[in-house]
């Protein structure tokens, strides 16, 4: 197997630096278990999920097509998982809602701010896809915050 050049060794660390979106899928899915069934939220925060993980499945698909290896953990991301399923167990949906919610504006943050480490190849990933979706679940999310503030 021919050996990725430096270009896309770097593409394929700074995508893999991502990471964030398979801690994101874990964390609305244990939000999902911990919500009433009853919950106006329910379908908001499973859309939510699937968006990220849809994001997942791209972005390991980009650095295969790079000659790279996904991650297959969240990394250090999985102590906000571990922060989500804590708030909503002991403070309820509105705070589940508010980690979520700030899990989001820290993901938004972190595509605008990779942006310019990226290649060509790898910016267009983000920019047309990833990124959008990201502003989405941000929306969806903060507007959903803003409900239950009421």
């Amino acid at each position: 197997m021919a050996m990725a050049n430096t270009g896309d060794n770097r593409n394929i660390d700074q995508l893999n630096s991502l990471r964030g979106e398979i801690s994101a899928v874990e964390t609305y899915a244990i939000a999902l278990q911990k919500l009433p069934v009853d919950s106006p939220s329910r379908s908001r925060l499973d859309a939510c999920r699937q968006s990220h993980a849809e994001r997942v499945a791209a972005l390991r698909a980009k650095i295969l097509s790079l000659g790279g290896a996904p991650s297959d953990g969240s990394g250090p991301w999985g102590a906000m998982t571990k922060a989500i399923e804590s708030s909503a167990s002991v403070f309820g949906e509105k705070a589940a809602i508010d980690a979520l919610e700030a899990g989001e504006d820290h993901g938004l943050r972190d595509y605008r701010e990779d942006l310019s480490k990226l290649g060509p190849e790898a910016r267009s990933i983000v920019t047309t896809q990833l990124l959008p979706q990201q502003e989405t679940t941000h929306s969806t999310m903060s507007a959903l915050k803003r409900e239950l503030k009421r």
